[in-house]
């Protein structure tokens, strides 16, 4: 049986430098160190942190003292601004391509664009951009949900920064058909883009696509269902432990790709797991 790796797959540069950031401060900082949310979509990396001291928070509320990173997503600048008065250390991770996207959907707002963001509704990334909007916006994660009362605007689009290439094509071609004027910024992040056309054209080509990563993970729920798209069966982990050997029974290839935020090593340890079913 043969094991193939995507040529795209694993972390992604926003990912490494939240973790380098998040590193530096257990090493540095004295203080309890908090991050809004999970750091990043990877229940075994957060519990990694937390082993460590890096305690996850849903918001500053119980948070008086100590240092708080913002994660890859990014949050409402109303949240940093709580917690500079509160007089915690900041250390900002958010992913830049994020932080792009969000001056974007400010501008635009700014320069009286109605504002459509595509994405899914409650993913912390779209929250945030929102906020930065100041509200004044859309989230449409489907052409389908096109607001009506959009003929005849001068519309402005941004996008989440791990949807796929193709649903954006889809709704700014449904756009374009009621906008007097259409400002489009294509923020996909351009990992993303590489990750999905590499696991795309691997699950083409093999009997089965494991794909390794956080079930809390957009990007990684997404490179499941590009491979199961392929009509390939696909199945998504977080763990070598989750694998079964009756989906190796008379399978000759098998194709392993994993999300922006799994690790290398929980990707070689699901390919060890993998070759001892052989």
């Amino acid at each position: 049986m043969k094991v193939t790796l995507a040529s795209q797959a694993g972390y992604c540069y926003g990912v490494e430098r939240a973790l380098r950031m998040t590193d530096e401060a257990v090493r540095s900082q004295k203080t309890p160190i908090f991050t809004l949310g999970p750091i990043i979509h990877n229940p075994q990396v957060v519990e990694s942190f937390r082993a460590l001291g890096v305690e996850p928070v849903v918001n500053l509320d119980k948070t008086e003292k100590g240092t708080i990173i913002v994660r890859t997503h990014g949050v409402d600048p109303v949240i940093i601004d709580k917690a500079s008065k509160k007089g915690l250390s900041i250390v900002d991770a958010t992913c830049p391509f994020v932080a792009n996207t969000q001056q974007r959907a400010a501008d635009l707002v700014n320069g009286g664009y109605d504002l459509i963001i595509i994405g899914e509704k409650d993913h912390p990334e779209i929250i945030g951009i929102l906020a930065h909007a100041k509200g004044r916006a859309v989230v449409v994660e489907k052409v389908e949900d096109i607001p009506k009362g959009l003929r005849g605007k001068a519309i402005g689009v941004v996008i989440q920064t791990t949807q796929p290439l193709e649903n954006f094509q889809q709704i700014v071609a449904g756009l374009a058909a009621l906008a007097t004027e259409l400002k489009v910024f294509n923020t996909i992040c351009g990992a993303t883009s590489r990750r999905q056309h590499s696991a795309k054209k691997l699950a083409e080509k093999v009997s089965v696509m494991i794909v390794v990563g956080g079930k809390n993970s957009a990007n990684t729920s997404r490179l499941a269902q590009i491979c199961e798209a392929t009509g390939t069966l696909t199945h998504h982990i977080e763990t070598s432990k989750e694998l079964k050997a009756t989906w190796f029974k008379k399978v000759d290839t098998v194709g392993l790709t994993a999300g922006a935020s799994t690790p290398e090593w929980l990707v070689q340890e699901v390919v060890e797991a993998i070759k001892e079913f052989n």
